[in-house]
């Protein structure tokens, strides 16, 4: 059996915006947590540190999927230097007011202008969708990048913590702003493989993604798995703290979603073909009852890794089966647009998961903060069973799934 991924990285191009791409979107999981542990460091409540986290989350769920309907109307230079400028100054007056001890308001304003940080994982799988339209290579590249997300959760997490905690409860934050500049500035830099601005040819692909069935739904479910996130690291934070274990946080964190890369990795190389639909509600299944373990696991750091592992077996199959939909379902005028409101879906749930479960984590105590990863997890399986009937539908039409296979 040939290696597929080797495939999709001999096209010119792929290996530099990818691994560019890859350094940019670290701060999508550096910043969330970066300012839950500084924060919680210098100020020492977690409903503060929660709350400016939410704050930038929320914002940039609103704000980036604008950016990206920009984007492909624009083009991804023209509209992501901008905005990532704007981001990267925000974020260093975020450090500067925590570090200072300013007014908490000015970290909120801090946080909201940071959300203009535009969806670097909705701007690589269109650059991916542009070399590999319509064929087979497309579902592995789109595997691989889902399980480069997990990547970046698994070191940019346990990156941003581990930093707070060793050094001083900065350093989290400054360094993913750094990667935010550089990295972005590495995948703008390359110009030949920035996907073609598309002009919608008909009625039906105009206004926004998010008007589309198929969008609403795979976004809402992805609220509902970006809440399982933040509420795992919020509570791995909390109850290593409680063990008397502060630095083994980013341990658990690293481990949270290793077993889901590995998955990931594996499922686009053999790139099944039971259609996307039924993917994501047994994936989204498995996410909801592996999350049970969890809320047994805050006796000891081995067995709170261990349950944390497990839990994030099913996000890879997620991440794939949904941004596979997304592309299969929306046309290609809107396609940066629609994965960035998939994104959005996640931030929201990340802004929500980190704020409640940091009230239940300060109320009622650092265990119980999983069981809104349960509520969580069930949520997501009942909207996407519910949904099943229009994510079946391709574009308003009922058509495989299967991509077309190339000429012999």
């Amino acid at each position: 059996m040939s290696n597929p991924y080797r495939k999709i990285f001999a096209a010119p191009g792929a290996k530099g915006f990818s691994a560019a791409g890859f350094f940019a979107r670290l701060p999508i999981a550096m910043a969330l947590i970066g300012i839950v542990a500084m924060l919680s460091q210098t100020h020492g409540e977690y409903w503060l540190a929660g709350a400016v986290s939410a704050t930038f989350a929320l914002a940039n769920a609103l704000v980036s999927p604008q950016i990206s309907r920009l984007v492909d109307r624009f083009g991804q230079a023209a509209v992501v230097t901008p905005t990532t400028i704007i981001s990267a100054l925000s974020f260093l007056a975020l450090i500067l007011a925590t570090n200072q001890k300013w007014p908490e308001w000015t970290m909120f304003v801090a946080a909201f202008l940071a959300a203009s940080m535009p969806s670097i994982p909705a701007m690589v799988r269109a650059r991916w969708t542009e070399l590999f339209r319509n064929r087979p290579e497309l579902n592995t590249a789109f595997a691989f990048e889902s399980a480069a997300d997990e990547l970046v959760y698994i070191a940019g997490a346990s990156l941003s913590v581990g930093l707070a905690v060793a050094l001083f409860p900065e350093a989290g934050m400054l360094i993913s702003t750094l990667f935010l500049a550089l990295g972005t500035a590495a995948f703008i830099l390359q110009r030949s493989t920035e996907p073609k601005v598309r002009i919608a040819q008909d009625q039906t692909a105009q206004g926004s993604a998010i008007g589309r069935r198929p969008v609403q739904i795979i976004t809402l479910a992805l609220v509902f798995v970006g809440s399982i996130f933040a509420t795992a690291e919020v509570s791995a934070v909390a109850i290593t703290k409680e063990l008397g274990q502060p630095s083994a946080a980013s341990l658990v964190i690293g481990v949270y979603a290793v077993g889901s890369f590995v998955v990931g990795l594996i499922l686009g190389a053999f790139n099944p073909k039971m259609p996307l639909h039924r993917q994501l509600l047994i994936a989204v299944s498995v996410l909801a009852v592996t999350s049970l373990p969890l809320l047994a696991a805050g006796i000891s750091v081995p067995l709170l890794a261990l349950a944390v592992f497990l839990s994030g077996i099913a996000i890879s199959p997620t991440f794939i089966t949904a941004f596979g939909l997304i592309e299969r379902r929306v046309p290609d005028s809107m396609l940066t647009e629609g994965v960035t409101w998939v994104m959005t879906g996640i931030g929201i749930g990340m802004a929500l998961g980190a704020f409640v479960s940091g009230w239940v984590v300060d109320n009622f105590g650092a265990q119980n903060g999983f069981w809104v990863s349960v509520a969580a997890g069930a949520a997501t399986v009942a909207t996407v069973a519910l949904g099943q009937p229009s994510l079946a539908a391709e574009r308003g039409e009922h058509v495989s799934d299967e991509l077309p296979q190339p000429a012999e």
